[in-house]
């Protein structure tokens, strides 16, 4: 594994537009070394890079996964321990929001599901003389 990436071999790796790995720049979420115009991406970047793709698919927004990742950076020593607590909780958050959601999905599929039948046993009546 190299220690150095580029913006398009990053981009290549996880599926994404080099756009997108600006925009994340942008909101300081990766910090990569100028060289001219080329950013030259480390293994930190590479994994916050992951980190933050992950957080995405989660619905987290970019506040929270930024909060996560400066944890570790902010806190030498206790970094990792306080991230992973910080990424439990939030993992527990998450967990909770989408299991109310799934319920919520349920009780709307049952809904439909008894307004269908009462549409069908009307259209019935209709074709019945």
């Amino acid at each position: 594994m190299t220690d150095t990436y580029s913006i398009s071999e990053l981009a290549r790796e996880f599926a994404i537009t080099t756009r997108a790995i600006r925009f994340y720049e942008d909101k300081q979420l990766l910090t990569p070394k100028r060289e001219g115009n080329s950013r030259i991406y480390s293994r930190a970047d590479r994994t916050r890079l992951k980190l933050v793709l992950r957080g995405k698919r989660l619905g987290w927004p970019l506040d929270d996964i930024k909060s996560v990742i400066e944890l570790y950076d902010a806190h030498a020593g206790q970094g990792e321990r306080l991230q992973l607590e910080a990424m439990v909780s939030r993992l527990q958050q998450t967990r909770n929001q989408l299991l109310s959601q799934q319920q919520d999905l349920l009780e709307t599929l049952d809904e439909i599901a008894e307004l269908e039948n009462t549409c069908l046993e009307q259209l019935q009546a209709f074709r019945s003389p």
